[in-house]
């Protein structure tokens, strides 16, 4: 395959026509509307969206996802080989937009994390009895997993990890902690990654993944987590007491965590953006309701120039961060490689809490009092934007990622001064374009 050209340095070709495919856009219409009368209201009545177990979710979100599912807009994240669409990233990015509006929005569309990344890692490395016992039921979201890889004293460091496997006869036996291991109280499942080869001149290739049944013996629950505005606490710290699983349960190679990881990282980031975007826009448009609606010394709140020029400030933000998200998800279609634009994923990253704060904050203040208070969704919006500030690395590390890719192929100059400094390059145009 050709390189995409817009991965190519210093390229600067159009990218598409911004115009969605009348078919695909009527999706998205009707999705809007679904996720607005039917989804929404989910928010404000029921505890966490994984929490499947609930009796108040079997009676209220299983008929909404049949409904997704007649549609045929169930789980399209999936391959067709899957049974999902085969959608590309950037039709999906476009659906988490309008779906994201609501907490139990991705779940009722069957695209919930971590259990959309779970799957793919399932779906790349897991054997056929794998695949039957846990995938097949994850897609068909009568389970629900947890993704397990951070440990208390690791922070985003992962060569820090001490979970241990050892093996033994016909098992792994796993010991160790993890911790913000999410949704772990309602998986049926975890994905955990441990350290099988302490010793590898490769620390890249010292630890492993393993499949671990909720139900299997020597699993401690310390305690839940949570943080303001979430319905439940469901951020748990885990401890492994000597955790036996059969051989077969490693997934993929000895030393292939890293590469199992990777797996799971790209889209999803772009369809957490999507989501963030999501949100943003809600606290936007109900902010944009209340300054129409509210009069101080003798007008309206949108009529105060100070108010105005907060609000243009939040859409052109918004503008830009949806298009930076859109990019990236046509180059990922265009390149099939995340690799070649972990640059691209990386920007989007760093972006993504930084306008979920900037727009949420200023929909808590432009409420006033109101919107400080726990009745309002914006103290929520806000400490979210934390929240996915330090998920799947902080934004420090994304940052650095950009920066490294920006350098990676600049040549340092050789003289004191640049080539650029402009007696130089006045000595350059007169000799390109000499006096008479």
């Amino acid at each position: 395959m050709a390189p995409c050209p817009m991965l190519r340095r210093n390229r600067r070709e159009a990218m598409w026509s911004f115009q969605t495919d009348p078919d695909f856009q009527s999706e998205l219409d009707w999705i809007r509307k679904f996720v607005d009368s039917e989804v929404e209201p989910l928010d404000s009545i029921l505890g966490s969206q994984w929490n499947i177990h609930d009796a108040r979710f079997k009676r209220f979100v299983r008929p909404l996802q049949e409904q997704v599912k007649e549609r045929g807009l169930w789980a399209c994240h999936l391959g067709s080989e899957l049974g999902g669409k085969g959608y590309g990233q950037l039709k999906l990015a476009l659906m988490n937009e309008q779906f994201g509006r609501s907490r139990f929005g991705p779940i009722v569309f069957g695209a919930q994390a971590p259990d959309t990344g779970n799957s793919e890692i399932l779906a790349h490395y897991g054997t056929p009895e794998q695949k039957e016992r846990f995938l097949s039921p994850l897609l068909n979201n009568d389970i629900v997993s947890c993704f397990a890889m951070t440990e208390p004293h690791g922070g985003s460091d992962p060569l820090l990890l001490k979970t241990r496997a050892v093996a033994e006869g016909d098992e792994w036996v796993i010991s160790g902690e993890k911790w913000f291991a999410s949704n772990a109280r309602f998986a049926a499942f975890f994905i955990v990654m441990a350290v099988t080869d302490p010793d590898a001149k490769n620390p890249y290739r010292s630890m492993s993944m393993f499949i671990v049944p909720a139900d299997t013996p020597g699993i401690e629950f310390v305690r839940d987590y949570t943080y303001f505005g979430q319905a439940e606490p469901e951020h748990a710290h885990l401890r492994f007491n000597d955790v036996r699983v059969p051989k077969d349960h490693m997934l993929g190679e000895n030393g292939d965590a890293f590469a199992v990881a990777q797996v799971r990282l790209g889209g999803g980031r772009l369809h957490h953006a999507m989501r963030a975007l999501a949100e943003a826009t809600k606290c936007l448009d109900l902010t944009c309701q209340r300054v129409a609606s509210r009069f101080t010394k003798g007008e309206r709140l949108s009529e105060k120039q100070m108010v105005q020029e907060r609000l243009a400030d939040c859409w052109i933000q918004l503008r830009q961060f949806r298009l930076l998200t859109l990019e990236a998800a046509w180059l990922a279609d265009e390149s099939k490689d995340w690799k070649a634009i972990k640059q691209n994923i990386a920007a989007v990253k760093v972006m993504m809490p930084k306008v979920l704060h900037d727009v949420s904050s200023t929909a808590l203040h432009l409420h006033g009092s109101l919107g400080l208070s726990t009745e309002m969704p914006f103290s929520y919006h806000l400490m979210n934007s934390y929240m996915i500030g330090l998920a799947d690395g902080p934004t420090e590390v994304h940052k650095l990622t950009v920066a490294k890719e920006m350098l990676r192929d600049v040549e340092p100059s050789q003289d004191q001064f640049p080539e650029y400094i402009h007696h130089r390059a006045k000595a350059q145009a007169d000799l390109k374009y000499p006096a008479d």
